[in-house]
């Protein structure tokens, strides 16, 4: 369905108030800068920035959406023959290998990763997305494999496939900060997941495998 001129021009404006806001954090600091800073150099109403975003912290973590729901997208469009944790291991190493900023492989990532390092508020949203991605995983794992709400061993693999990602971009994120290149840290990044894959048991990784046919 083609998208609408209200829907467009509400997207805009909700991507332009992002970007004027992460400008600002990335120069001052997350806690130096207030909404009523924000509403001015975006020339809004202090109202127009809340009605786009309920939370300073939505603000500069405007795309956790897209990260609540990664894990089980890989999963749910997973191949014939493979398994959750082949689809979220393969998707990823795909990222990785393009250098793409979905996981960090970006310039300028060192300097987002600097704003949540020097803003406790960001940490705490980022743990309760984290928590929010695992419990979506968790509910896609036990719809794909048919079993009720306390099977156990779709949360343990929920647990273990977002360690997996975890990992990575916690790997990433740091090698970033350190100065690091995108292309060099993606090459390491493609040893660490083959060495993340050897860490993982059969049981995890044969988990949820469609049928080769």
């Amino acid at each position: 369905m083609a998208e609408g001129l209200r829907e467009r021009k509400k997207r805009q404006t909700r991507q332009y108030l992002s970007d004027v806001a992460t400008g600002l954090f990335l120069e001052r600091g997350f806690d130096a800068v207030t909404i009523a800073e924000i509403a001015r150099a975006a020339d809004v109403s202090v109202n127009t920035v809340y009605n786009y975003f309920p939370t300073k912290e939505d603000l500069f973590l405007d795309r956790s959406r897209g990260i609540v729901d990664r894990l089980s997208r890989y999963v749910r469009g997973r191949d014939k023959g493979e398994s959750a944790a082949d689809a979220v291991l393969r998707e990823l190493r795909i990222q990785v290998e393009g250098v793409s900023p979905t996981v960090g492989l970006m310039e300028g990532y060192e300097q987002f990763m600097r704003v949540i390092e020097g803003a406790d508020s960001l940490k705490a949203r980022l743990w309760h997305i984290q928590q929010e991605a695992l419990q979506h995983l968790e509910g896609t794992l036990q719809e794909e494999c048919g079993n009720g709400p306390g099977d156990r061993t779709a949360n343990l693999v929920a647990g273990q496939l977002s360690w997996v990602h975890a990992t990575l971009m916690a790997y990433i994120g740091g090698e970033m900060v350190a100065g690091r290149g995108a292309a060099e840290v993606s090459r390491d990044a493609l040893i660490l997941l083959d060495d993340i894959e050897d860490l993982l048991g059969e049981k995890v990784l044969n988990y949820a495998r469609l049928p080769a046919e």
